[in-house]
């Protein structure tokens, strides 16, 4: 069995054409990115086709003259989808990132190659009423690319499976018309490698966020709920880059309790991690954020939304963490407030949580199960 992985970007592909490597199903991996920035995965170059031209094109997109950002991004993907469909022949599986390879979906579908697309979030359309009805509460301005959208339902349209990783995912895919048959559940992984638990500073209560400031991520909510619950000497942390549609906002809550860190680099984080108490996600409408992944690894309970993929990571709901609604600042308060009043609580279900994604949420967890979907799906063809 030979799989081409195709995408314009990074996302998990690397871990994914890694665990493909190590079977030997790995084709070609055919990606923007340089091969420089990939050499920490464990690819053999051979198998690695990479255009840092269109990468940097794909950037600096919004800077080129007399050129629309769509037009710019158009052109970067057919050229790379050309590229991709140059790989197609002796190929079993084309696994195709949503948005960046349709030219070499549809080349694939003639030749008779199944095509699973890789949907990271929610149903295009799903997420779209999410986040108009979001900037309705806000007030934040909301404009859909309605290209992009059509362009995504098309995907789903075209190709013979869609990789979601969870269920609340597959539910919104359902909730639109997609056969379930079509869908193809698979949790991502963490590298416990790179994520694990240090030795902590100090005795803050500390809460973790790590993530896009932005509306959709449900920061905003994360924030009154901190500032509302008043605790003395509690901090919080927000880890990641900010969405310019919410930087005023932000700025507004920072104080002494609550820190904007900035970026990071994956590489520094368990280090953030580690002089937590517990990780908060409560996005409004998420695939899976894998920081929660990478702050159970490091011995962080989870509060999350329901919307965040973290459901499917706990257990059970209370046993490494709590799922609250989304936009339920009420119960982001009382979550965290039981865990700080609790101490030896948080602390327990922090090690269940270190426990619970050692076993089942590893990149080699999400391989094997990647491997056993791949070769049911060429079986049914053989």
């Amino acid at each position: 069995m030979k799989v081409v992985v195709s995408l314009v970007g990074r996302f998990h592909a690397f871990d994914l054409a890694e665990q493909l490597e190590k079977r030997g199903y790995l084709g070609k991996l055919v990606t923007t990115y340089p091969k420089i920035l990939i050499k920490r995965w464990k690819i053999s170059k051979k198998n690695i086709i990479s255009s840092p031209l269109l990468e940097i094109a794909n950037r600096l997109k919004n800077r080129i003259p007399f050129v629309s950002d769509q037009g710019a991004s158009l052109l970067i993907k057919r050229i790379h989808t050309f590229k991709v469909s140059k790989q197609l022949n002796d190929t079993d599986i084309l696994v195709a990132w949503g948005g960046s390879s349709l030219k070499a979906i549809i080349k694939a579908k003639k030749m008779g190659i199944p095509v699973i697309l890789e949907r990271g979030s929610t149903h295009h359309s799903f997420q779209m009423r999410i986040l108009e009805e979001e900037s309705e509460i806000c007030g934040f301005e909301f404009t859909p690319d309605y290209y992009i959208w059509e362009r995504d339902l098309l995907e789903y349209e075209l190709v013979d499976y869609i990789s979601v990783p969870t269920n609340f995912v597959k539910n919104t895919f359902l909730q639109y018309g997609i056969p379930e048959g079509k869908l193809l559940v698979n949790a991502y992984g963490v590298d416990l490698s790179s994520f694990y638990q240090i030795k902590k500073d100090d005795d803050i209560f500390r809460v973790i966020f790590c993530g896009q400031m932005s509306f959709q991520k449900g920061v905003h909510y994360l924030l009154q709920a901190f500032t509302e619950l008043g605790i003395e000497g509690a901090e919080l942390w927000l880890i990641g880059g900010m969405d310019p549609t919410m930087e005023s906002y932000i700025r507004g809550f920072l104080s002494d309790s609550i820190i904007y860190k900035g970026s990071f680099p994956q590489s520094e984080l368990y280090k953030l991690y580690s002089q937590g108490s517990v990780f908060c996600m409560p996005s409004i409408q998420e695939g899976m954020a894998m920081v929660q992944l990478q702050a159970m690894a490091c011995g962080l309970p989870l509060i999350c939304s329901e919307a965040s993929g973290g459901e499917d990571i706990l257990s059970v709901d209370g046993e490494e963490g709590f799922v609250v609604p989304i936009r339920s600042v009420s119960g982001l308060k009382e979550k965290i407030l039981h865990l700080h009043d609790n101490p030896n609580l948080c602390k327990s279900m922090g090690e269940k949580a270190k426990k619970r994604v050692s076993s089942g949420f590893t990149w080699d967890d999400y391989g094997d199960r990647t491997i056993l979907n791949y070769e049911h799906i060429v079986s049914k063809i053989n």
